[in-house]
C-alpha cells in the first residue's frame, strides 16, 4: 500500500506542510518548575522534528500563573520564557518542520497546592478528579485571561512560532466554558449555547485583533465528553461554527473531559482511530480543515484517514514518542522498523506516578542524549540467555554497538511473558513489539539459538567476554490445602489455547495480570470470579487502563471478592476466607493462580561460581519480577555499558 495521501502538501493559510503528520501539544515534563526550559526539552523536541512530521505542536503553555495545572507545565504569561521557548521554535524549523505552539489555562482542573490559591473555572463546580472548592470568574476576571490569551499569542509570534492553537479540550477552563456539563452561569457567559461560546469565541477575536487575517489559528476541542450534559459532535458542530465564523482556520477534534480521561489517552481496549469518525463528521458540516487524533498509531491507519477525506491532517502523538522517526521510517518504505506504539498508557503513568514521561517500547525518551548509541570501543562476544523483552533489546542494542551477540532462548519462540501476555484480545498489540525486537535482532546479526536450555557448561562452550541472564521468572504457587488438585491451572496453562474454557472459574490474585486473565475468560463465556486478598482490584494498573477494564470486567458481571484469601481447594470449587472469618464456598470447574512470580536466578549462582572473571548482568524478572517496561528499561542501559 502506498501512502501517497498522507505524505502529500498542505496548506493552512501562510503555513505550508510538507505531509500531513502532525505531532499534537503532548506534557513532557521536562520543564522545570520554574517554567524554565531545559536542554532535555530541547532535544526532546528536536529528535520528534528530526523524524519527519509536517508540523509539531509545542505542549500546553500556561497563559496565566493560575491556569497551570502542574509545576512542570510549559508557561507563555511572561516576556521571561520568550527565550526559551524560541529556542524550542527554532530546532523545530530547523529540522524540517512548522513549530507550533498550544496555549493553555487548566481552570479548575489544577490544585490549590500546584497554584497557591483557588482554582477558577465557569462555574463554582468542582474538578470531577480533584476535590477543591472553585472559584467562579467574574466578568471582570473573564476579560483579563482573554486579554492574556492575546498577550500570549503575541509572545508566541515573537518566539518563532508559526501557527497557535487554543485549548479547548479535554475540560480545561475553555472546554468549561463551552460545556453544560461545567457551566452553570446565568449571565451571558452561560446559558445557550451562544451564552456558553462567549468566552471562546471571544479570546479567537482578540487572538485575531493581534495576530491579523493572515495568522494561522487552531481550536483544539473535545467534540464528545462521555458524560451526562456533556458536549456531543452534533454540539460541537454548532459551537465549531461560531468559532469558526470568529477566525478560526483549523480544528483538532478530541474528545474527553476530566471525568472521562480514557478518551483523551485511549488505553488498548479502545479501537484504533476511534475518533476519527467525529473528525469527518465535523470536516463535512463545516467545510473547514480538521486534525483527527485519538489511537492513530501506524501510517498505514493514518493513510487511510486522509484518503477517505475523514481528516486533512493526522495527530500521532504517543505514536511518535514510541518511535520519533515513524514518520522518515513509513515515507521510505521502512514500515517493518518502526516500534509502533501499542497504548499501554505507560507515559501517562510515569507523569503521575514519577513526575517524568517514559516509555514501554521507547526507553531513550526523556534521556535522548545520554542515551544516544555509540560504537563499543572493544567488541566482544555478548552472551544473552532468555528471549523476552529485556533478552531482545539488550541483543538488539549490543549488536548495533558492534558486539558479536548470541542469544538463547529455552522456548521455541522468542517474545518470553509479553507472547503470553498478547493473549488477551484487548492486548494483541504487544504482538508488535515482539515482533519489531524479532525483526530487529535478526537484521542486526544476532545468532538466535532457540529451545536452547542453557547450562554452565553452554556458557564454558561459548567462551563469552559478557553474560547477560534475562532468564525470567517462576509463577508462586501458594500453600494452600488442595493446590495439587487437577482443577488448579497456571497463567500459561490458561492461555495456551490447548483447553476449552470453563464454565466457572475462580482466579486467586485480583492485581493487573489477574484481572486481564479474568477479562479473557470472561470475554470467551466463561462465568468468573477473582479472590484477592488485598482491599483493591488491580490497584497498581495504570489509572485509565485500570478504569476502562473494571468496568468492562462489571458488564461482564465478573465477581469480586476483595478482603478475602482461599483456604483450601476442592475438586469442585474453593473456600474463601474474609477478613472477619467469614467462609465460603466458590463453585469453579478451574482455579487459576495470578498471584505473581519469583525470579528464576539459579543460573546466576551457578555462572558465578564458575569464576569466569567476566561481567555478569541480569535484566527484569530473574532479578525481581517487574514489568516489561523495566526490563527493557535496563536492557537499554545495560546494552549500552557492555
Amino acid at each position: 500500500m502506498t501512502l501517497a495521501h498522507l505524505f502529500s502538501p498542505f496548506q493552512i493559510k501562510s503555513c505550508r506542510l510538507e505531509n500531513r503528520i502532525v505531532m499534537p501539544g503532548l506534557a513532557s515534563f521536562l520543564i522545570e518548575d520554574n517554567g524554565s526550559i531545559t536542554d532535555k526539552a530541547i532535544e526532546h523536541y528536536r529528535m520528534r522534528a528530526s523524524g519527519g512530521p509536517a508540523m509539531v505542536i509545542v505542549e500546553a503553555c500556561a497563559v496565566s500563573p493560575e491556569g497551570i495545572v502542574s509545576p512542570h507545565q510549559a508557561r507563555i504569561y511572561d516576556d521571561r520564557f520568550v527565550e526559551g521557548l524560541s529556542r524550542i521554535a527554532q530546532v523545530i524549523r530547523a529540522e524540517g518542520a512548522v513549530p507550533a505552539v498550544q496555549i493553555h489555562h487548566g481552570g479548575r482542573q489544577t490544585s490549590a497546592k500546584v497554584i497557591k490559591r483557588k482554582p477558577v473555572s465557569a462555574s463554582s463546580l468542582p474538578c470531577p478528579t480533584i476535590s477543591g472548592e472553585v472559584e467562579p470568574l467574574t466578568l471582570e476576571g473573564i476579560r483579563e485571561i482573554i486579554f492574556k490569551f492575546g498577550d500570549a499569542a503575541q509572545r508566541a509570534v515573537e518566539a518563532g512560532f508559526d501557527l497557535i492553537e487554543i485549548h479547548g479540550a479535554h475540560g480545561y477552563l475553555v472546554n468549561q466554558f463551552l460545556s453544560p456539563f461545567s457551566n452553570i452561569r446565568e449571565d451571558r457567559y452561560g446559558g445557550d449555547r451562544a451564552g456558553r461560546a462567549r468566552f471562546a469565541v471571544e479570546i479567537v477575536q482578540e487572538l485575531r485583533k493581534r495576530l491579523g487575517p493572515a495568522f494561522p489559528l487552531s481550536f483544539k476541542i473535545s467534540a464528545q465528553e462521555f458524560v451526562p450534559n456533556g458536549l456531543t459532535v452534533e454540539e460541537s458542530i454548532e459551537l465549531l461554527k461560531l468559532l469558526v465564523a470568529a477566525g478560526v482556520d483549523i480544528v483538532q477534534v478530541s474528545a474527553g473531559n476530566d471525568a472521562t480521561p480514557e478518551w483523551i489517552c485511549q488505553p488498548m481496549f479502545m479501537d484504533k482511530a476511534c475518533l476519527s469518525d467525529s473528525a469527518a463528521k465535523i470536516r463535512e458540516a463545516l467545510h473547514v480543515p480538521v486534525m483527527a487524533v485519538g489511537r492513530i498509531n501506524d501510517p498505514l491507519i493514518a493513510e487511510e484517514i486522509i484518503r477517505k477525506g475523514q481528516a486533512d491532517l493526522v495527530c500521532m502523538g504517543r505514536g511518535l514518542l514510541a518511535d520519533p522517526e515513524m514518520p522518515r521510517k513509513a515515507k521510505e518504505g521502512r514500515l517493518d522498523e518502526i516500534r509502533i506504539c501499542i497504548a499501554c498508557n505507560t507515559c501517562m503513568e510515569s507523569i503521575f506516578r514519577r513526575g517524568r514521561v517514559e516509555c514501554l517500547v521507547n526507553p531513550t525518551l526523556g534521556r535522548e542524549k545520554e542515551m544516544a548509541l555509540k560504537p563499543a570501543e572493544k567488541k566482544k562476544r555478548v552472551m544473552v540467555v532468555g528471549g523476552g523483552p529485556g533478552g531482545l533489546h539488550v541483543a538488539l542494542v549490543a549488536a548495533a554497538r558492534g558486539h558479536e551477540v548470541l542469544l538463547f532462548e529455552k522456548q521455541s519462540m522468542l517474545g518470553g511473558q509479553l507472547v503470553m501476555g498478547s493473549v488477551t484480545q484487548y492486548k494483541k498489540e504487544i504482538l508488535s513489539l515482539i515482533n519489531f525486537h524479532k525483526r530487529q535482532v535478526q537484521k542486526a546479526g544476532v545468532k538466535t539459538f532457540l529451545n536452547s536450555e542453557v547450562t554452565p557448561e553452554t556458557v564454558l562452550a561459548v567462551k563469552p567476554d559478557a553474560v547477560v541472564l534475562c532468564t525470567g521468572a517462576i509463577p508462586i504457587l501458594p500453600p494452600i490445602p488442595g493446590i495439587e488438585k487437577s482443577i488448579v491451572f497456571s497463567l500459561p496453562e490458561v492461555l495456551n489455547g490447548h483447553r476449552p474454557v470453563p464454565k466457572k472459574t475462580v482466579i486467586l490474585g485480583g492485581g493487573a495480570t489477574g484481572c486481564e486473565v479474568a477479562h479473557h475468560l470472561a470475554e470467551n463465556g466463561s462465568q468468573v470470579t477473582i479472590v484477592e486478598q488485598l482491599p483493591k482490584i488491580a490497584g497498581q494498573m495504570e489509572s485509565i487502563t485500570r478504569k476502562v477494564l473494571l468496568k468492562q470486567l462489571r458488564d461482564m458481571e465478573v465477581q469480586f471478592f476483595t478482603g478475602h484469601r482461599l483456604s483450601r481447594i476442592e475438586g469442585h470449587g474453593v473456600y474463601a476466607v474474609s477478613e472477619d472469618g467469614t467462609e465460603r464456598f466458590l463453585e469453579a470447574e478451574a482455579v487459576v493462580m495470578a498471584i505473581g512470580n519469583r525470579p528464576e536466578n539459579l543460573l546466576y549462582s551457578q555462572i558465578e561460581s564458575l569464576g569466569l572473571g567476566i561481567p555478569l548482568f541480569q535484566i527484569g524478572d530473574c532479578l525481581e519480577p517487574r514489568s516489561a517496561k523495566a526490563a527493557i528499561s535496563e536492557a537499554a542501559e545495560i546494552g549500552r555499558a557492555i
